[in-house]
């Protein structure tokens, strides 16, 4: 079992950046497919970026494409997300999600284990 912490969240102004963190214990996340998905309030949780085991593909929803950068350092055993150019419509709870069989991509119910989440907001 595996166990994420996001870190990373808070308050920013539009255009401007963040960078979330997830740091794993209990296992190393080597062997794990990771992503990052967001809920915004009265919506469904979203896919918006993923990353290989050995960070060799890394893959993006089409709203976050071009602004946001998944990356992982598995000596580190963390997983980060810079945010740039952010937009109020990036309003959000960020979580962490691991998939033990590699899988980096898909909707939630692939994913095994999940952080609790942080808040980031942006202002207009």
């Amino acid at each position: 079992q595996v166990q994420l912490v996001e870190s990373g969240g808070g308050l920013v102004q539009a255009g401007g950046s963040l960078r979330l963190s997830c740091a794993a214990s209990g296992r190393t996340l080597s062997s794990y497919g990771m992503a990052w998905f967001r809920q915004a309030p009265g919506k469904e949780r979203e896919f918006v970026a993923g990353i290989s085991r050995s960070a060799g593909n890394s893959y993006y929803a089409d709203s976050v494409k071009g602004r946001f950068t998944i990356s992982r350092d598995n000596t580190e055993n963390t997983v980060s997300l810079q945010m740039d150019s952010l937009n109020p419509e990036d309003t959000a709870v960020y979580y962490c999600a691991a998939n033990r069989y590699g899988t980096a991509i898909g909707g939630r119910g692939l994913f095994d284990y999940w952080g609790q989440g942080t808040q980031v907001t942006v202002s207009s």
